[in-house]
């Protein structure tokens, strides 16, 4: 065996050593030798991977030839360890190394990788805030924060109102300037014309949208502040016995909750989501209960809030509150495009929902998309680096063309995958899962496993490992129907999202240890040809007969028709 002693780039001390392997082939006798840098920096399956296909090894050696550089590497490692103990212990011997410094060294080193003897980690801001919060939500002082938050989001939305009223007073002096310009469009003014004075419409637009946004922004950091204050000033004051004055403010009224948004709470129900309750069983051998709804409803009416303050309104919020630090949280799924910001669709109508009331706990939706691109850049950037390290040949074009569209479009995702963002300003939700979805929905040609499905799965796995109790899913996988979305179109997709969530529930079991559930599955709002809402169209195609009892305290609606032909069963195999 040859030894030589190397220095590698300064740092340090390699040894280069030589592997030898003898083997017959035939009548043939054969002796390998391979120069091995050590200390070794590589993995031994793929140097023995590559000894066998650079030598042309004959396979029926293979194994012996990994036995045989394993055990090597193994002895050779060892050595190399034995050695430098021994020159460490003989500089430590001749006086090289103070004894007194190493001591130390080791003794920093042992107590800052040790958990036992690490320091603990002061709370942060965000963690005081939340324990505060936490506890003044679950006393009765809750009345008053929410009186708080009610009047800050007043504030807000007359604002929003004030935004509204000045653009659609813009827009309407602009398209009245404009009608005049195209009335003289080629007597006195030409092609050039028109389009600089659309220019100047649209930058005029643009100067006034960035000022109500610099001012919603400032107004709402200004509310954030000073709800945490007055938290934090009355979680103090609350905790002295005597003061009085405090004790008599935060005292709830019977009478407060009532009368005055009654009415309008009653509208507000009437106009309200329709749905039916459900409760089953799941479960090979251990079986777990569940709550099912099918509702029909706006997927963000799940998010607005209602500017009457009235009964039904306050424990809705006070319910979202009194979960927003616990394990029973409530996500709900927004199907979005393959983009991660807030400019169209979906996405805007959100974003805006989530701008009318100020979060008090969470960073603004804006901040978070942000943050959510930063990592997506970062992700594709370590799996492309990756995949240039382990290149792959692509079984077909396909593949091919969409590693060049990611290439391009690095800040994009894919379908099926999805980003989160936390709130604490919505109606009913805390976590929003932001599906991304193609086009491909809207065909009726999905299987189970369709990214859109397998996005499913993956969602629910995350409401088992992070105490989210209640999920909201669009049962088609879509927002809003079309002409092409029939009776035959919405049965075949509805089978196909209960069979395949009934799978993901009982796969449950296995990711939480069986706990119970609430699965809402959301039906798009349709409305008929004299433009209102019909309850009928909505949930007798897809009302469904499950072989579980129904929820003791929900009787079947006097509106539910007959059972349609589409049956369902949940009873577990």
């Amino acid at each position: 065996m040859q030894v030589k002693m190397r220095k590698n780039k300064g740092k340090t001390n390699t040894i280069e050593k030589e592997f030898m392997f003898e083997f017959k082939s035939g009548q043939h006798h054969c002796v390998l030798k391979v120069p091995l840098q050590f200390p070794l920096r590589e993995n031994v399956n793929d140097l023995h991977g590559r000894i066998m296909l650079l030598h042309k090894i004959p396979c029926f050696v293979e194994n012996d030839l990994k036995n045989s550089l394993v055990g090597f590497i193994e002895r050779e490692t060892l050595v190399d360890y034995d050695r430098e103990a021994e020159a460490a212990l003989q500089r430590l011997t001749n006086g090289e190394v103070d004894i007194n410094t190493l001591t130390n060294s080791w003794a920093k080193a042992y107590s800052e990788t040790t958990l036992e003897h690490a320091r603990p980690e002061e709370p942060s801001w965000d963690e005081d805030f939340a324990s505060v919060y936490h506890e003044l939500i679950h006393s009765p002082a809750s009345e008053t924060l929410l009186n708080l938050e009610h009047s800050y989001f007043v504030s807000v939305s007359e604002l929003i109102s004030e935004r509204d009223m000045e653009l659609k007073k813009l827009q309407e002096r602009q398209a009245a300037e404009m009608d005049k310009v195209m009335q003289e469009l080629g007597k006195t003014l030409c092609d050039q014309d028109v389009n600089t004075v659309a220019a100047q419409h649209f930058d005029a637009q643009q100067v006034l949208e960035n000022k109500w946004a610099s001012e919603l922004k400032q107004v709402t950091g200004i509310q954030k502040q000073e709800y945490q204050e007055w938290v934090m000033k009355l979680h103090r004051d609350l905790q002295n016995p005597n003061n009085s004055t405090i004790n008599e403010e935060i005292k709830v009224q019977p009478g407060q909750l009532g009368e005055a948004g009654e009415a309008g709470a009653r509208l507000f129900e009437e106009q309200r989501q329709l749905e039916e309750s459900f409760t089953i069983h799941l479960g090979a051998q251990l079986k777990t209960m569940h709550n099912l709804r099918l509702v029909r409803s706006d997927v963000l009416d799940f998010c607005k809030h209602r500017r009457h303050s009235s009964s039904g309104v306050k424990l809705r919020r006070l319910q979202t509150a009194l979960s927003l630090y616990s394990t029973s949280l409530c996500g709900l799924v927004l199907l979005v495009d393959n983009r991660v910001n807030s400019y169209s669709g979906i996405k805007r109508d959100f974003a805006t929902v989530s701008r009318e009331c100020t979060d008090f706990h969470f960073p603004r939706v804006d901040e978070q998309l942000d943050i959510i691109q930063q990592v997506v850049l970062y992700a594709r950037a370590q799996r492309s680096s990756k995949q240039r390290e382990q290149p792959e040949m692509p079984r077909n074009g396909g593949s091919e063309d969409k590693n060049k569209i990611m290439d391009r479009n690095s800040s994009n995702i894919l379908p099926g995958e999805f980003y989160i963002t936390r709130h604490s300003n919505l109606s009913e939700v805390h976590i929003v899962f932001h599906l991304c979805v193609d086009d491909n929905v809207r065909s009726g040609n999905i299987t189970a496993r369709d990214p859109a499905i397998m996005g499913l799965r993956n969602i629910l796995k995350v409401c088992c490992t992070h105490d989210i109790t209640t999920i909201t899913i669009p049962l088609l996988l879509v927002h809003d129907m079309s002409e092409e979305m029939t009776i035959p179109w919405c049965l075949k997709r509805a089978e196909l999202v209960f069979k395949c969530v009934k799978g993901f529930m009982m796969e449950m079991a296995s990711w939480d240890g069986g706990i119970s559930r609430t699965v809402q599955f959301l039906v798009p709002q349709i409305k008929n040809a004299e433009g209102t809402m019909d309850p009928l169209v909505h949930l007798s195609p897809l009302r469904v007969r499950i072989s579980a009892l129904p929820h003791p305290t929900r009787p079947p609606r006097p509106w539910a028709p007959d059972p349609a032909p589409f049956t369902f069963s949940w009873r577990s195999e």
